[in-house]
């Protein structure tokens, strides 16, 4: 028994040596990605993965051209759907311009399904889909996240962003699956969604967008202008080009005319909303009680995140006042765990921290069982449009008109 017992606990050692181990490989990629850091190290790695981006891009073109030539075809469902996309990975804000569309639509009386692809949510286990495979049978329904009544799935299940929406936008259905052309029949069929929301679709061709919105981050609007993996693009700039609407986010109303004027040179059609994401209010884990953002200003806190931009989450907090006396980055999507929760917080009160803060996307990954002997805070977010207000307006009209009250 004592055998087993050590056998069990090196077996546990060497697997949290290999998680650590990718993790680590996992944060220096996305170093070399986003150009975060300059080294020899992250030199080398990007002159070796520019010939992979190449490579990237001829696929990329490829696929476009098979959908233009209508090799592949696009389906039509029986309802209008909105692409809601990014040109990068992450870092856009892009969830809670999600969250807005759906809500003004809702609010107007539309009946709308939003469709995800449900990024690092929990697959069903190979030996499922391999007895799927052997009895020729079905492919699953979709995951419904929310029926539009009730939430019906954690986090871990539908992914982050999926139960953030979810838990967000009551009288809205959020469905997850990889194929959005069955979720989007599911949703007609079963909860007679009367228009869908395609949730980071700009790059999902199978699936024909009555509307494209597409996302352009401000502070970093196309990386170092490489495709992926040697940078942050999922396809070339010139596929602005396919935009109706450009919502330009994380602005400070000043002009930015490099931005503009790449905007303009492919696409000189698409109107330009320009939004500033804001912070609302701190809020406690289980939401029963908010925080004035004025709460930061003079705090001594911890701020820890497992996002594509730490940068902006932080800076956030320290021009509202706060002073970060201890901060941790995880890898985009950390899923987190008590262990390391409890260790990462002895370090925060050691330095000094009177309560810690995250973001919403990182308080869904939170076990549910977790304590602090410090109060825990996640920055809820939300957009404002800063310019083009009636041009969003006008977007949202083509599907749900705004009705006046009549005496």
């Amino acid at each position: 028994m004592r055998a087993l017992r050590k056998v069990k606990f090196f077996s546990k050692k060497f697997l949290r040596k290999i998680y650590k181990f990718f993790e680590r490989v996992e944060i220096f990629a996305t170093d070399v990605l986003y150009g975060r850091k300059r080294s020899l190290g992250t030199m080398v790695a990007g002159a070796a993965l520019f010939p992979l981006s190449l490579l990237f891009l001829q696929i990329v073109k490829l696929r476009r051209l098979l959908y233009d030539r209508m090799i592949f075809t696009a389906n039509i469902l029986g309802c209008p759907v909105i692409v809601v996309g990014n040109l990068t990975v992450g870092g856009t804000g892009k969830t809670p311009v999600v969250e807005k569309i759906a809500r003004e639509l809702h609010e107007r009386g539309r009946r709308v399904a939003i469709l995800s692809r449900g990024y690092k949510s929990k697959a069903d286990p190979l030996w499922k889909s391999l007895i799927r495979w052997i009895a020729h049978r079905k492919e699953p329904p979709p995951k419904i996240v929310s029926n539009g009544r009730s939430v019906l799935l954690g986090s871990e299940m539908a992914g982050d962003e999926p139960f953030m929406l979810a838990e967000n936008l009551p009288g809205v259905v959020v469905l997850v699956d990889k194929d959005r052309v069955k979720a989007g029949r599911y949703a007609i069929k079963k909860f007679g969604a009367d228009i869908l929301i395609l949730d980071d679709g700009f790059q999902y061709f199978p699936l024909l967008g009555h509307v494209n919105l597409l996302l352009i981050d401000k502070t970093n609007p196309f990386g170092n202008g490489c495709l992926l993996p040697r940078g942050i693009l999922r396809e070339p700039i010139s596929q602005i080009r396919r935009a109706s609407y450009i919502l330009l986010t994380k602005t400070d109303g000043a002009e930015d005319n490099f931005v503009v004027d790449t905007i303009k040179a492919h696409n000189a059609k698409a109107k330009i909303i320009q939004c500033v994401h804001f912070s609302r209010h701190l809020s406690t884990l289980d939401k029963k009680a908010v925080v004035p953002i004025s709460a930061l200003k003079g705090g001594k806190i911890m701020a820890f995140s497992g996002i594509a931009s730490p940068d902006s989450f932080e800076e956030c907090l320290t021009r509202n006042g706060a002073e970060i006396v201890y901060g941790k980055r995880f890898v985009d999507h950390h899923r987190f765990s008590k262990n390391e929760l409890g260790k990462i917080f002895d370090i925060g009160q050691t330095r000094g921290a009177t309560f810690a803060v995250t973001t919403e996307k990182d308080a869904v990954r939170m076990p549910n069982d977790f304590t602090a002997e410090i109060p825990v805070y996640f920055l809820k977010i939300d957009i404002e449009i800063t310019a083009g207000e009636k041009t969003f307006e006008e977007a949202i009209s083509k599907f749900a008109p705004r009705t006046e009250c009549t005496a």
